[in-house]
């Protein structure tokens, strides 16, 4: 497991190109027949992915949490941008389709992820928060999640936010993860940018061509910096900063939240007049 240290944002004006990446940006979410992980110091997040083929694969044991187990202290969510999988958790297995997630409760201890066809594998990204009780373990299927459309033709941003792991549709302890897709033509997320010092966030870019990319804006509202994000590739975004971006063309992004509340609009709005 790959540790992560939080950078402040008086020393992210000083960063380059490389050091923002190397701090904010994972380049290698998912291995074919392996795990990833990626520990936060931000909020404790953990994000990665895991890609299953012929031989299953559990959660481990890891030496970083200071546990007997990975759950034994963590709440997980998880969404397929793959093949059709599974998930078995203590004995009860829970098919996982594309664009199905799945929640999986703190004091989960024996987690094994499948996929049904190894020559087209699940891809399992994951976000993983501390928690403090148990909630229930539950798919849900992208019908059930619940969909908010936003946005217009005339400013890019079309977009349907997709919720999964969310107040509205289950409790968790304070995990929130959705999936936002974009009409064709439409490329802007997240402008007018927000922040939310109460919470940090995590982004997973996807369905984008190779030769597609997208210009993730962070920073202060005043002190700005990008990132250039390419398929499948995620971002850790600190409470100090904006998270937005823009694409060479259309993408899909799945978004991940830890920390203080779980109120989705609990956000501090940024006038576009004052960016920089």
């Amino acid at each position: 497991m790959e540790i992560r240290e939080a950078i402040n944002s008086e020393f992210a004006k000083k960063m380059g190109t490389e050091d923002l990446r190397k701090a904010f940006l994972v380049e290698k979410v998912f291995i074919v027949g392996d795990m990833t992980a990626i520990y936060s110091h931000v909020d404790r997040m953990i994000i990665g992915g895991i890609v299953p083929t012929s031989v299953p694969i559990a959660l481990p044991v890891s030496k970083e949490l200071g546990t007997e187990f990975f759950l034994e202290r963590r709440e997980m969510g998880i969404i397929n941008i793959g093949g059709e999988g599974s998930i078995e958790v203590d004995g009860n297995t829970y098919d996982v389709g594309q664009r199905d997630a799945l929640y999986i409760s703190m004091g989960s201890k024996y987690v094994i992820f499948s996929s049904k066809n190894p020559k087209e594998p699940a891809k399992f990204y994951f976000n993983s928060a501390p928690a403090h009780r148990a909630c229930k373990t539950r798919l849900i299927t992208f019908d059930q999640a619940n969909h908010v459309a936003l946005g217009s033709d005339a400013e890019c941003n079309k977009r349907v936010i997709n919720q999964y792991i969310h107040p509205t549709v289950l409790e968790t302890c304070q995990l929130v993860m959705g999936m936002t897709t974009f009409s064709e033509g439409s490329v802007w997320n997240t402008m007018p940018a927000h922040t939310h010092e109460r919470r940090m966030e995590a982004y997973l870019y996807f369905d984008m061509p190779d030769d597609r990319v997208v210009f993730h804006l962070m920073g202060k509202p005043q002190e700005t910096r990008h990132i250039v994000v390419r398929n499948e590739q995620a971002i850790i975004s600190p409470s100090w900063s904006i998270h937005s971006g823009v694409g060479t063309g259309k993408y899909t992004f799945i978004w991940g939240m830890a920390g203080e509340n779980q109120t989705f609009d609990d956000m501090d709005n940024v006038n576009m007049t004052d960016l920089r």
